[in-house]
């Protein structure tokens, strides 16, 4: 587990000036929205600082003075003041979090927006579990770092500034006292930061292992169940929760110890401020109001404090998070483009691979100088053994991996000058993993583009014979789908890719075990749906069941990422090679289930 994330672990530091110009590129557009936010957040500071000498000038001016009346005023004057400050936080928490949202739907965007470009490859050796955090927890953290550390942070800092100049203008002795605790504190908060920081960063990464992990097994839950490893799944989720709560359990440790600390600071500093002012006051030197306005703002003083360490996790995850959601952005496994694509029409002659090499990683070749030419019109089909290269084939030519040498043309014209869109807009795929989204039936079909009419996508589905089975549901094309169109029978989810595939109406349809799902009945009741999905349209159908393809124009047989032969199903078993074996032990089979011997 540990090893999925060590890319993770390797991006996850970034420096404070590279977080701040990341952000500020992409709040740049709020601009006015954050020097009114600005504005909002000093006003607010400045009518926090006004409370205490209010209640100063009520102490040492109206109660001394015996001015009922004036008191009465200063009274008032706080309430507004405390009632302005409700009002000014109020509205600027209200901007803020506009402009957070507004920023991190934008950045979701982008993010997603870049995921999807990205080849097959980045899908390989990225988790579900991991992209989703990417989305969604880091870019949340990023809002939190925003709409709350930063405006809290600054308030702190705008409100310290301002309570030591007032302070320090009251009474400088008292100011002295308070700050030469201030290097305690500072180291104080220093040496915690220190120590928890990297505890902090190491339960964030626990975090996406228990993300990862629920994700993986919980999809595979009925696996777990039929093979009765709930108990080995259960030990391996405790060990998962185990390390996060071991290190989170230090870290929290510490952090008790230190708010506890600074409590006892706390606790010192109002001490020797009664102390000192309290004896100056007996003298006569001091207002009894202005040991109270300094004891109020002992407190104020410290709760910067208490803020930047309560956020710093929330910084700690923004600093990581973005590390990551940057990291993302300017990840190079996307298939991109040709600068200057050569533009295509209609599909006219052939599809070639003209000695084609391919690796999923390094030089350990899956596909071997494989050549072949697919004419117009024409279906061929790609058999052999799980692992020859059948599938591999399909993943180069649409460009879900880049392929290492030789040259695959549509048309003369070479797949990687080719828009992505202009290319894949020739094929249309179903494929042995079915997949079907969330939505009505309708929507599945014709992938919620609402131009295409309801009356096409029902054609097809007649054709393909899907609206046998639909029309018997309650809500017909309106029924909704769960997730990954698990309410309807795998041989169901089948038919309505095959409909999909009609509905768009490709020039070259991919088929890649496309009927492996679907029981030898409900295969042989669409065959002719088949033929006619297939009548004129250029077709390559991937099959390890070797009777779904007896009627192609041309087999290629794959054996180790080779083709071995090609030809017609009569002229390959009259060669009698390897495919002639394949059909013989395949026959067999098919022989022996028919009479119940397996």
């Amino acid at each position: 587990m540990d090893s999925i994330y060590y890319e993770e672990e390797k991006t996850a530091k970034i420096s404070f000036r590279e977080l701040t110009h990341q952000l500020i590129a992409l709040l740049k557009p709020y601009g006015m929205r954050i020097l009114l936010g600005f504005i909002l957040l000093v006003l607010a500071s400045a009518a926090t600082i006004v409370g205490p000498v209010l209640i100063k000038r009520a102490v040492d001016v109206n109660i001394a003075d015996r001015d009922y009346h004036g008191l009465i005023i200063t009274v008032l004057l706080y309430l507004g003041v405390q009632f302005a400050f409700l009002i000014l936080n109020f509205f600027q928490r209200i901007n803020l979090e506009w402009i957070g949202q507004q920023a991190m739907g934008v950045l979701r965007k982008r993010l997603f927006d870049h995921i999807v470009g990205m080849s097959m490859k980045f899908f390989d050796d990225n988790p579900v579990g991991r992209l989703l955090s990417r989305v969604e927890s880091d870019t949340e953290s990023l809002r939190m770092l925003f709409t709350n550390t930063i405006v809290t942070l600054s308030g702190d800092l705008l409100m310290s500034v301002g309570m030591i100049a007032v302070m320090a203008y009251t009474d400088w002795r008292l100011t002295l006292i308070l700050l030469s605790l201030a290097p305690f504190v500072l180291g104080l908060t220093y040496f915690y930061q220190k120590k928890t920081t990297p505890l902090f960063l190491t339960v964030r990464k626990r975090m996406a292992d228990i993300s990862a992990f629920l994700t993986e097994y919980i999809q595979g839950m009925s696996i777990v169940q039929i093979f009765n490893r709930g108990e080995q799944v259960r030990r391996k989720a405790y060990e998962i929760n185990s390390r996060k709560f071991k290190i989170e359990t230090k870290a929290e440790i510490l952090v008790v110890l230190f708010f506890n600390t600074l409590f006892l600071f706390e606790t010192v500093a109002i001490s020797l401020i009664l102390l000192a002012g309290g004896g100056l006051t007996l003298k006569g030197a001091l207002t009894i109001g202005t040991l109270i306005m300094f004891i109020q703002y002992i407190r104020k003083f410290f709760e910067p404090i208490f803020h930047l360490s309560e956020q710093m996790h929330i910084i700690q995850k923004a600093m990581a998070g973005s590390a990551r959601i940057f990291s993302l952005l300017s990840h190079k496994q996307k298939i991109k483009d040709a600068e200057n694509p050569k533009r295509t029409g209609k599909f006219k002659e052939a599809v070639v691979f003209e000695n084609v090499w391919f690796a999923y990683r390094d030089e350990d070749w899956v596909l071997k100088d494989i050549s072949f030419e697919l004419p117009k019109g024409k279906r061929y089909a790609l058999v052999g053994v799980t692992g020859g290269g059948k599938t591999s084939i399909i993943n180069v030519l649409l460009r879900f991996y880049p392929f290492q040498k030789g040259k695959v043309l549509v048309d003369g014209i070479d797949i990687r000058d080719m828009e992505l869109t202009d290319l894949r807009g020739y094929f249309g795929l179903v494929l042995q993993d079915i997949q079907l989204f969330t939505g009505n039936i309708m929507d599945n079909l014709r992938l919620s583009d609402s131009s295409i009419p309801e009356d096409k996508v029902k054609r097809a589905a007649s054709i393909i014979s899907a609206d046998n089975f639909v029309s018997r549901l309650k809500k017909g094309y309106g029924a909704e789908l769960s997730e990954r169109g698990g309410n309807l029978s795998t041989g169901e989810r089948q038919l309505l890719s095959f409909a999909r595939a009609m509905v768009f109406d490709p020039e070259i349809l991919i088929l890649d075990e496309a009927t492996s799902s679907i029981d030898p009945h409900t295969e042989r009741n669409i065959q002719g749906a088949l033929r006619k999905l297939q009548e004129g349209r250029t077709s390559l159908t991937i099959a390890h069941r070797l009777q779904t393809v007896l009627d192609s124009d041309c087999i290629l047989v794959l054996r180790e990422g080779e083709i071995i032969e090609r030809g017609t199903h009569p002229q390959l078993l009259k060669a009698g090679g390897y495919y002639a074996d394949l059909f013989k032990l395949q026959f067999e089979l098919e022989d022996r289930k028919a009479v119940g011997y397996a």
